[in-house]
């Protein structure tokens, strides 16, 4: 992870029109300091990611290794009815932010993905996730996929794979039947499917991101010289 510290200071985001529940505002910490130049340090290889079986907007089957490679990814686990002014509606003002940053740069533009993947298949279907992403706009210059499951058993592969903290409610015969609880991440992966930094409540800086993805995109112009 960073090897650069920050002190959190407060910052008030309005997220409510984001979700499908009004959540109000809610209060996320910030770094108080001015992120690394593009290009001026390394993002570590964490870890590797696996394939899945996933449904897209239109219910179509889809893998996993389709959104994590070919183009520098950041992709996050969702609820549509999330309530949690610190949770899906936070990231996703942090991630509109981003967006903008990054189609005001042509040449990142078709080589960043945003993916959202969400953590309750049951009430998530395809037309409902359909739905919902319509509330950030498509672009026809930017990929924004968002993705839902069949069930939650083959959903639980992809979050053991990626390490991403939940809860589990269960019927009276020990069935799972709803995720709950999910700590809020946002996974940067690379062109060949590497996590390279994964974002926790007290990183998600749209200046920081975009650090992040020009420093990948550099590498891979670096890689491509030699």
């Amino acid at each position: 992870m960073r090897a650069w510290l920050c002190a959190a200071g407060g910052f008030l985001w309005s997220a409510a029109a984001l979700c499908a529940v009004d959540p109000g505002a809610g209060t996320a910490p910030r770094t108080e300091f001015l992120a690394p130049a593009a290009g001026t340090y390394h993002l570590e290889r964490i870890q590797p990611t696996a394939d899945g079986v996933l449904l897209d907007v239109s219910a179509r089957t889809r893998h996993l290794t389709e959104f994590t490679h070919g183009k520098i990814t950041l992709l996050t686990f969702f609820y549509t009815n999330c309530e949690d002014p610190l949770g899906c509606p936070f990231a996703y003002v942090t991630l509109s932010q981003l967006r903008a940053r990054v189609l005001a740069q042509p040449s990142l533009t078709s080589a960043v993905r945003f993916v959202n993947v969400s953590l309750d298949p049951l009430h998530d279907t395809p037309p409902v996730i359909q739905s919902y992403a319509k509330h950030f706009g498509a672009d026809p210059h930017f990929e924004w996929s968002f993705l839902t499951s069949a069930s939650i058993a083959n959903l639980l592969p992809v979050l053991d794979d990626f390490g991403q903290d939940v809860s589990l409610q269960t019927d009276e015969h020990g069935h799972a039947t709803k995720l709950l609880h999910h700590m809020l991440k946002v996974f940067l992966i690379d062109r060949e499917g590497t996590v390279r930094e994964i974002y926790s409540l007290a990183y998600l800086q749209p200046d920081v991101m975009l650090n992040d993805i020009q420093t990948l995109a550099m590498e891979r112009s670096a890689t491509a010289q030699r």
